[in-house]
């Protein structure tokens, strides 16, 4: 079947725009009561009727649901072309999951140049988005990878520049890129950025209210050009209702922390698995937005994270090191000493790597050695650190790991003697990994291990935007005054999100949305 504009129609295509219809012919009858949009399925949490406010009790420009990377880039942004704007993070400390995230960041180039200075081959934006789209099967919108490529590179650098943002002076190659391209926060988690993006925001004028949780978004009704008015939010005892005379923008994050939502997109992902989210990635914001005529994609695809601490899941700075080693020579063995996949391939690969070898095969360890360290992003002081805490164990002999983390020493032996040979004669014949000249063999101590299995941890699907962070409703057309950036998004990453994109993807989708929202015209 096809559409007016001669395009194949599917059933779910046709059956959103019914709804999407009687929703449009309903929203007369909804006005005439009184009564805000409500497109939830019946019997669901938010399925109740609502009256639109009738006054409100807080009025702002814009109004951002959201204090990491994206929210607090987008708040830089509007503050700075004069809009006057809020911040309302529900959670009572400022940062979500982007102040402890790995503090790593990929872009083709920065103001230092690193990756030339060091003669580390060449790159480029559209190399950049062409791993990136590879990386994600090809379900990304292009588009979309177009903006956070582009604006990966003015991104660290306003950071660096107007933020006092600090990286650390190399590049890595990450797992899924084809270059070395990934930039280490000198703090080793994502703080470095968070701290300089709300110093940015908030000398802008920006403000940011903690225990502040969106219950609602109001909008009047489904039609085209019903804008979106504003929040209702939860803060201590009261409920408020908050106008945005010019837009919303959403940038919520993922919802990898709400298992029922997870397992309903991707049953796989059972209860039972680790998660590096801190407990506010609940994801509520998509679903209030689908209330409202938002539409979504590509939700099933959810990340594992294939290095997490094995016992706890969470994102520590020992569990970045595996995934800055690869470029540098790390190896990933198993417990018996043997490798089990290519370290540079993506982390969806390594993960279900680690989980096809048996449901006895945890934890996996990587090995490296005291010349890899600074190279790929660490510090002396960080691995002195783990070693203290249990998380790096450390040896002076290959023999002495092994024994240490109890996997047959003569096996770990042959399988690092190989892998040095492989670096040596520039192939990999067991898993065909691309070997470079800055590869470093294992072949002087110190050693280090530390232990790693996969937690979830993106969800790469999520409302769908365009170019300009717009939302778009199940019928295509945008959304007046709503707009999303960072993870609570969907599109960018296609099935599998490369390693070090998730900092530059908010960042510059943030900057977009923050702009974007400030040039809106006020509906006072």
């Amino acid at each position: 079947m096809t559409d007016e504009n001669g395009q194949s129609e599917t059933n779910t295509d046709i059956s959103r725009r019914s709804v999407l219809k009687g929703a449009v012919a309903l929203g007369a009858v909804a006005m005439a009561g009184g009564f805000a949009l409500n497109l939830a399925a019946p019997g669901s949490a938010q399925a109740e009727l609502k009256k639109l406010p009738a006054k409100w009790d807080e009025t702002w420009d814009v109004v951002i649901v959201g204090s990491g990377f994206a929210g607090l880039a987008a708040a830089a942004e509007a503050a700075g072309a004069g809009a006057k704007v809020v911040i309302l993070e529900k959670m009572p400390t400022y940062g979500g999951n982007s102040i402890i995230n790995g503090g790593v960041f990929a872009a083709w180039d920065s103001k230092f140049h690193y990756r030339q200075n060091l003669n580390l081959g060449d790159d480029s934006p559209k190399q950049h988005a062409s791993d990136t789209v590879k990386g994600g099967d090809y379900y990304n919108l292009p588009e979309l990878v177009e903006v956070m490529a582009n604006g990966a590179e003015p991104a660290l650098n306003w950071m660096i520049d107007e933020g006092g943002a600090q990286i650390r002076p190399t590049v890595t190659r990450a797992g899924g890129h084809s270059a070395y391209r990934t930039h280490s926060a000198v703090a080793g988690v994502g703080r470095e950025y968070t701290e300089a993006l709300r110093k940015i925001a908030e000398k802008r004028g920006a403000q940011i209210i903690l225990n502040s949780q969106v219950t609602w978004v109001w909008r009047q009704d489904a039609d085209p050009g019903s804008p979106v008015l504003g929040l209702e939010v939860k803060r201590g005892r009261r409920t408020l209702n908050i106008k945005a005379d010019k837009a919303v923008i959403l940038a919520s994050g993922g919802f990898s922390r709400d298992i029922k939502m997870r397992l309903a997109h991707n049953p796989r992902l059972v209860e039972s698995f680790n998660c590096t989210n801190q407990p506010g990635a609940t994801g509520e914001m998509i679903r209030f937005a689908q209330s409202v005529g938002a539409d979504t994609l590509q939700m099933n695809f959810i990340q594992l994270y294939p290095f997490a601490e094995p016992e706890t899941g969470i994102l520590d700075t020992p569990a970045v090191y595996p995934f800055n080693g690869p470029g540098y020579g790390i190896v990933y063995v198993s417990k018996s000493g043997e490798r089990f996949v290519n370290e540079l391939e993506r982390r969806d690969v390594c993960a279900f790597a680690q989980i096809n070898l048996g449901a006895n095969a945890k934890p996996t360890y990587s090995i490296f050695n005291e010349s890899m360290v600074l190279k790929m992003g660490g510090s002396n002081e960080e691995v002195a650190a783990g070693v203290a805490k249990g998380r790096f164990i450390m040896a002076d002999t290959i023999a002495d790991l092994a024994g240490k983390l109890k996997i047959p020493a003569d096996m770990l032996a042959t399988t690092i003697n190989k892998h040095n040979k492989y670096i040596e004669e520039g192939k990999d014949p067991d898993f065909n990994k691309p070997m470079t000249k800055v590869m470093i063999p294992l072949a002087q101590g110190p050693f280090y291990a530390v232990a790693q299995w996969p937690a979830v941890h993106h969800c790469m699907g999520g409302l769908r935007i365009n170019p300009q962070a717009q939302v778009i409703d199940i019928f295509s057309n945008v959304i007046p005054g709503l707009y999303a950036a960072g993870e609570v998004a969907g599109g960018v990453h296609g099935s599998n999100r490369l390693g070090s994109n998730a900092i530059p993807d908010c960042v510059s989708f943030g900057r977009v949305a923050g702009t974007s929202a400030a040039k809106e015209k006020s509906r006072v």
